[in-house]
């Protein structure tokens, strides 16, 4: 995505609380040898998969629900794969467009199997009605016809999902410029991707213009490599589990520079060693790496996107 990989590298330039250090992004990198550590998708055995359009209905609304799960200790994402994933085999018409747009709050933890109020409950129930409305509306109801669109291009199904699905627009004003991020509507992409291996409805023709899903993960894992370096009152904020809001200089900064830290990675992999790394490859080793370390401290911001 052009816009999100020139945009991210502006705020990188300009940044004021987040800085990347290029001679830990090599190091990194020389440690490895230009080998991203190989980590498959849906390692942990907990997505949907049928071969068929039923995985695609089941993705696309896993990744409409898929942000926020830290004001909930026990709650991760691994809670919603699985929850959705049963509630298909129970019901095949669980996911179906016109019971997304009926479903309430109570209804959505029953099928998570989830014992008290999801983190911001009423905005996950308004965006399965969304996503119920415009699949009925403009694709006859399927997530894949959604996909079929896209001519197998990865930018433009994240282009197409932004133009219909107002809750996937993840941009940001900074410091007077519009900043692209598009972390879940880039990840179902990356689902797609994993789940049919490159073929069928994961066949994309340009794979490689998708960037990494700048979550609240990612930047941890990036600091806790030495690649981003806080200034002392982020640092403090972040440790202190202090809440940032979103949309600030310190917020934007998190995510952007993550995104322009891994795509510097890429580059350099690429010069040194003459191997082509996906940022989705990246993005999933630095994902699976931090969430396998529940202490590392990360940014704390109630958002939809991510």
């Amino acid at each position: 995505m052009d816009e999100v990989r020139s945009t991210t590298a502006w705020v990188a330039t300009h940044s004021s609380h987040v800085k990347i250090d290029s001679l830990e992004i090599e190091k990194v990198v020389d440690s490895m040898q230009g080998n991203i550590p190989v980590v498959e998708w849906d390692f942990e055995k907990i997505h949907y998969f049928d071969n068929g359009p039923l995985t695609v209905q089941y993705m696309f609304v896993l990744d409409a629900l898929n942000f926020c799960f830290w004001p909930d200790k026990d709650l991760n994402y691994d809670h919603f794969a699985m929850g959705l994933k049963e509630a298909l085999e129970n019901d095949k018409s669980a996911l179906d467009a016109d019971r997304l747009q009926t479903y309430t709050g109570p209804e959505l933890r029953k099928m998570l199997k989830w014992p008290r109020p999801l983190p911001s409950e009423e905005e996950r129930v308004r965006l399965l009605h969304e996503v119920g409305q415009e699949l009925e509306r403009s694709f006859g109801g399927e997530a894949a016809n959604l996909v079929k669109s896209s001519g197998n291009s990865a930018a433009t199904l994240v282009k197409l999902i932004a133009r219909h699905f107002p809750g996937f627009r993840d941009h940001a004003l900074y410091k007077g410029r519009q900043i692209f991020l598009y972390k879940r509507a880039q990840i179902f992409v990356a689902d797609l991707w994993g789940a049919f291996k490159g073929n069928g409805f994961g066949n994309f023709d340009d794979v490689n213009s998708i960037t990494i899903f700048a979550d609240y993960i990612v930047p941890a894992v990036l600091r806790q490599l030495g690649v981003l370096k806080y200034n002392s009152a982020l640092c403090k904020m972040v440790d202190s589990d202090m809440e940032i809001v979103p949309g600030t200089e310190e917020e934007v900064e998190l995510r952007a520079c993550s995104i322009h830290a891994v795509e510097k990675m890429r580059e350099l992999i690429k010069k040194k060693f003459g191997k082509q790394v996906l940022s989705i490859e990246i993005d999933l080793w630095l994902w699976s790496y931090g969430v396998r370390i529940p202490t590392l401290p990360h940014h704390r911001t109630l958002s939809i996107y991510y």
